[in-house]
């Protein structure tokens, strides 16, 4: 197991700065409660819109954010959790179901960006949790609402090839970790999408 793959199985939720990650529409601050709402499965409303709360910002129009690589860890956790309830709980199956369709998407995604790279000749950063380092955060304060927005508005401009392609890169080398996961689904209504998921595992 090398550092990458034993940070993605180690890392503790509150590793992460998420009030210093950006997402398509907010900072990640909110996403550990997401998490821990979607994780006891409890209730069904909560979970819904806690699950969208999260998909709906770390992927928008093919795009992924600075907090989709560390979302997609957490996210693989619980769905592991999930598949392993789903036959008595209907919100485990319900979080399965939408997982699979979107784990499915950022496979298809990168796949798309992974070609970019070699032809654009560009490396991701070594190192999973480089992408936590204070040069690529968000400024821990800002002034005002405005100086927060050209901010936000630089950042997306000015992120380097590199970083942006870790972001991709990174989501999809915790996919990686599904495989096992994807076999100890026999739902027949479901096997199939974890059959096309588990084909873009490569």
């Amino acid at each position: 197991m090398n550092e990458n793959q034993k940070y993605i199985c180690n890392v503790k939720i509150e590793d992460i700065i998420w009030n210093r990650l950006t997402t398509a529409y907010v900072r990640a601050t909110e996403f550990p409660k997401y998490f821990s709402t979607i994780e006891h499965m409890e209730n069904k409303k909560e979970v819904k819109t806690a699950l969208e709360e999260i998909l709906r910002n770390i992927e928008h129009q093919s795009t992924l954010w600075r907090a989709t690589p560390f979302a997609m860890i957490f996210l693989k956790r619980i769905f592991q959790k999930a598949v392993l309830q789903m036959d008595k709980n209907d919100i485990a199956y319900d979080i399965v179901k939408e997982l699979l369709r979107f784990f499915k998407l950022i496979a298809e995604i990168f796949h798309e960006t992974e070609q970019y790279g070699v032809e654009q000749n560009v490396e991701p950063l070594p190192y999973f949790v480089d992408m936590l380092k204070e040069k690529y955060l968000f400024p821990e304060e800002c002034d005002d609402e405005e100086e927060e927005e050209t901010f936000w508005e630089e950042d997306i401009e000015n992120c380097s090839d590199q970083l942006a392609y870790s972001f991709y890169y990174y989501s999809y080398q915790v996919l990686l970790n599904c495989g096992e996961i994807l076999e100890n689904i026999n739902d027949i209504a479901l096997k199939e999408q974890a059959n096309k998921l588990q084909k873009l595992l490569y």
